[in-house]
């Protein structure tokens, strides 16, 4: 299925679960399916499995979020404490779509409980209380935790009731948007089928003597957390020079603060070296990295922020960044601050989960969980970029009803694919929105596009001046600018005043008065003696009203 159709799916207001290889993009299509849904004001939950996916998308746990935590069974009296608690109440009463990301990682015992929460809190019967549920993951990335002598039967979250209940519309992508048409494609679609062949493992055991670039500088993937440890203490204190230290900030909720610290892939306090390798742990593609991109710490500014040398040979300055929990309707409730850097000599391949790694030197030779081996291949773009130290027989295995289950979720998204046309799912989209109390009309829908642009600008770049000024780059109008914000002409027109001090190498040469104009306020602003405190209304005065306020601030901002 492709992306366009499973979107047009998500809109309809169906409840699915959202499938694919990795690199189809199903992260892709959920932030398009949650920006849409924000800017037609619907109450959307996003969550996560794990804390790691969570934060990858500015979401919380569904463990936090549900109120169910670690628990694996809740009785009426638990339920009925649940509802005592306000912050739960507003989330769960007010909620009309709940996202789900990494699926594979919920076991079926805690989406029963998500289930019976919903419906509890909605007072409705109906599969999570009546509610869109939208589920992603691929089922062959790592199975959740459970207890020793549990199957997979009894952990997968497609064996739960909730799941048959929600009677999902399954969409699974099949478009390649990560590798080419290549061998390493070839060979993870072999794991996945369980069709692999003595040519792939050939192929896999000619790739213990490929050449990277740069051998030592490789990222290393290893099965256990101790050969990781090990390996960048020992890399780390190898180096010579001076240790630098950054310690995390945090703010918030103090469990979700908790939360945070055990989730996002830096550390709580990160200790670097000139030379040190690093791996980034969020996206900021604005700044030129993404989560996954590797460099080498090449110095420290002045302000002592780290300068990492990517591999294209481009030099970033790490600024802290911040992973934010946030409920549904956008408000944060916890959120911690750092560089968004971890050594990088070697990670686990259970962290690695959800990375795109560049080049990789992997050893699956102590693997000992079916499924590792294609989370530790399917991170890398191709053979080339990869160097194997060993492999045993378990790495080239995937999980029997993992197996059985995605043959059949292919099959139902065929299904799915012929069953609904775009003309008819396009119908839907309006009624579900309004079901949902969301707004339809496309004025108010772009107000709230331009709000929620502002909220992005200003977190990016700290403050309304700075959120104008993008607009005033662009060349937009005053007019349009004051619209588009919902200000005042005037309030705009201070702005330029503020951003010409603050910013005076911004090109705003566009917005410049007439010579005529400039020299006539500029008769009336000489006139007054104190420079620090401008009257205007002395100047309109002055100018017996002939100037308007908003053009002698646009001369105020041009006089030097």
């Amino acid at each position: 299925m492709t992306q366009e159709k499973a979107l047009a799916i998500l809109k309809s207001g169906k409840n699915v679960f959202l499938t694919g290889s990795a690199g189809t993009g199903k992260t892709h299509v959920l932030n398009q399916y949650i920006s849409y849904l924000r800017e037609r004001k619907v109450p959307v939950a996003v969550t996560a499995s794990t804390g790691i996916a969570a934060t990858h998308m500015n979401g919380m746990t569904i463990h936090s979020w549900s109120g169910i935590g670690i628990k694996e069974q809740l009785n009426q009296a638990a339920l009925v404490s649940l509802k005592t608690k306000k912050y739960l109440k507003k989330n769960l009463e007010n909620v009309k779509i709940l996202i789900i990301d990494e699926i594979s990682m919920l076991h079926k015992k805690q989406l029963d409980l998500v289930n019976t929460v919903l419906q509890f809190f909605k007072e409705n019967n109906d599969a999570f209380g009546g509610i869109q549920v939208v589920f992603s993951g691929d089922f062959f990335q790592l199975p959740p935790i459970g207890n020793n002598e549990e199957t997979s039967r009894d952990k997968f979250a497609f064996m739960s009731d909730a799941w048959l209940q929600a009677n999902l519309v399954v969409c699974y992508l099949t478009e390649q948007f990560r590798q080419a048409n290549n061998s390493l494609n070839k060979i993870l679609n072999e794991l996945r089928n369980r069709t692999f062949t003595k040519s792939s493992y050939q192929l896999l055991l000619n790739a213990k003597s490929n050449t990277l670039n740069n051998n030592e500088e490789q990222t290393q993937l290893f099965t256990h957390n101790i050969d990781v440890d090990s390996i960048n203490s020992k890399q780390l204190e190898a180096l010579p020079g001076k240790k630098r230290t950054f310690k995390a900030s945090t703010k918030g909720n103090k469990k979700l603060v908790e939360t945070l610290k055990k989730s996002v892939l830096t550390s709580e306090v990160l200790t670097l070296k000139i030379n040190a390798k690093v791996m980034f742990v969020k996206n900021n593609v604005e700044k030129g990295f993404v989560n996954g991109t590797l460099g080498t710490v090449t110095g420290f500014d002045s302000e002592g922020l780290p300068k990492v040398k990517l591999r294209n040979g481009k030099i970033i300055t790490v600024e802290k960044e911040n992973w934010d929990i946030q409920d549904e309707r956008n408000k944060i409730l916890a959120s911690l601050k750092q560089i968004p850097l971890r050594l990088a000599w070697a990670i686990t391949v259970h962290k690695s989960q959800g990375m795109t790694l560049e080049e990789a030197t992997i050893d699956l030779s102590k693997t000992f969980e079916r499924g590792q081996g294609y989370v530790a291949l399917s991170r890398l773009k191709s053979l080339e970029s990869m160097q194997l130290l060993g492999i045993n027989n378990t790495a080239l295995t995937v999980d029997a009803l993992a197996y059985k289950a995605d043959q059949r979720f292919m099959e139902l998204s065929d299904e799915a694919n012929k069953a609904f046309s775009m003309n008819e799912l396009a119908k839907a989209e309006k009624p579900f929105i309004k079901a949902c109390g969301g707004i339809t009309n496309e004025k108010e829908i772009k107000k709230v596009k331009n709000k929620l642009k502002d909220k992005k600008i200003k977190a990016k770049k700290g403050g309304t001046h700075e959120i104008t000024m993008a607009y005033l780059i662009q060349k937009k109008s005053i007019a349009e600018i004051a619209e588009i914000r919902g200000l005042t002409e005037g309030t705009i027109a201070s702005h330029l005043i503020k951003i010409r001090e603050k910013h005076p190498k911004v090109n705003l040469t566009h917005y410049r008065p007439k010579k005529e104009m400039l020299k006539k306020v500029r008769k009336a602003y000489d006139l007054q003696k104190d420079k620090n405190a401008i009257s205007l209304k002395k100047i309109y005065d002055e100018l017996d009203g002939s100037v308007t306020y908003q053009d002698i601030k646009l001369c105020l901002a041009f006089f030097n």
